[in-house]
C-alpha cells in the first residue's frame, strides 16, 4: 500500500506522538474530534494532525486505524468501529490484557484485520525511541512496519497469534508500574521517620536502582491514573495463568490515591508523598444505607 492513510483512536500523549511518526510514511493521519477535550485539540494541533468531524468520517478514509486509548474504553471502542464495518487493518495498541485482545479480534474479524501492538518506553518526543511490538497477520504486521520505518518508533514481530503483543507489554509494565509504586512507598515510609534522605544517599550508590531516581515519583503521580487500570490488566494476565496477582492489586490500589494529580507534571515529590499519605475519605453513601445511629 502506498502512503496508506491512518486514523488515530484517540491522541493522548503517547497516541499523538505515535501518530505524528505515522505521518512521516503516511499521506495523512486523521483524528475525531467530537467529544475530545481541550488538551487533545491543542495535542493533535501540535503533531499536524488533521480533524475530522466524526468516527464514521475517519474510518472511511483510513486504511489503517491505530487504537492506543485507556485500557477501560478498549472494547467499547472497537465495538463502535465493528459496527461501523471498518475494513482496514486495526493496530489494537492498548495496554490491555491477552484474552481482551484476542475478544476485539473476534469482533473486527473477518472483516477487519486486527493486529495486536503493544508500546514499550515513552513517547517519541525529545529523542526517545520507543518499541512497537506486533503480532497478528504477517500481511498486515508488515503494513505497520512499513508505516513506522525510519521513524522514532522501532518495530518488533513477535509472530502470527493476537495477544504475544499484549503479554509483552503488560508483562513488562507490571515490573517497571509496580517498582515505582515501590519507590514511593519506600521514601514515604523513611520521610515519616525523618531518614529519607539518608535512605536517598544509600540508593545514590546503587545506580542501577529505581530508587536512585525519586524525582520520577511525581510523574508515576501524575500518571496514575493510566498506570493504575495497566496493573489491574497485568492482575487479570496473572490470574488468567494461575499466578498470584496479590502485588499487582495492591500496586493498582496504590495509585488510586493519586487520582487527584492526573497530569499535574508541576507536581512535587513532598506533594505526591503527601497525596500518599493522605486519608482516604470514603464515599456518601445514600441515607437509606447508612448504619442507624
Amino acid at each position: 500500500m502506498d502512503q496508506p492513510t491512518v486514523g488515530i483512536l484517540h491522541p493522548g500523549s503517547m497516541g499523538a506522538a505515535v501518530a505524528a511518526c505515522a505521518a512521516t510514511n503516511a499521506a495523512e493521519v486523521l483524528w475525531c474530534e467530537t467529544g475530545r477535550s481541550t488538551a487533545s485539540v491543542e495535542r493533535a494541533a501540535q503533531f499536524g494532525l488533521t480533524a475530522v468531524a466524526t468516527l464514521a468520517d475517519l474510518l472511511d478514509r483510513s486504511d489503517i486505524v491505530i487504537s492506543l486509548c485507556p485500557p477501560a474504553a478498549a472494547e467499547d471502542l472497537a465495538k463502535d468501529v465493528a459496527e461501523h464495518g471498518f475494513t482496514g487493518v486495526y493496530v489494537e495498541a492498548n495496554a490491555i490484557n491477552p484474552e481482551r485482545a484476542q475478544r476485539i479480534a473476534a469482533l473486527l474479524e473477518p472483516v477487519a484485520t486486527v493486529v495486536d501492538g503493544g508500546v514499550v518506553g515513552s513517547p517519541p518526543v525529545r529523542g526517545k525511541t520507543p518499541t512497537l511490538y506486533l503480532s497478528g497477520s504477517a500481511t498486515a504486521t508488515e503494513k505497520v512496519e512499513t508505516l513506522f520505518a525510519g521513524t522514532t518508533v522501532r518495530t518488533a514481530v513477535l509472530g502470527t497469534e493476537v495477544g504475544k503483543a499484549s503479554a509483552l507489554k503488560l508483562a513488562y509494565a507490571s515490573f517497571q508500574k509496580t517498582s515505582r509504586v515501590l519507590v514511593a512507598l519506600a521514601i514515604g515510609m523513611a520521610r515519616e521517620y525523618g531518614v529519607d534522605q539518608e535512605l536517598l544517599a544509600v540508593a545514590s550508590r546503587r545506580t542501577e536502582s529505581y530508587l536512585a531516581e525519586p524525582e520520577y515519583v511525581a510523574k508515576t503521580a501524575a500518571r496514575a491514573w493510566r498506570w493504575g487500570p495497566e496493573l489491574d490488566e497485568a492482575g487479570d494476565m496473572l490470574a488468567a495463568a494461575g499466578l498470584p496477582d496479590d502485588v499487582l492489586r495492591a500496586a493498582a490500589h496504590t495509585l488510586e490515591r493519586w487520582h487527584a494529580c492526573k497530569d499535574d507534571m508541576e507536581l512535587t515529590l513532598d506533594a505526591a508523598l503527601d497525596q500518599l499519605a493522605a486519608p482516604i475519605t470514603p464515599p456518601d453513601l445514600p441515607n437509606d444505607a447508612r448504619a442507624p445511629a
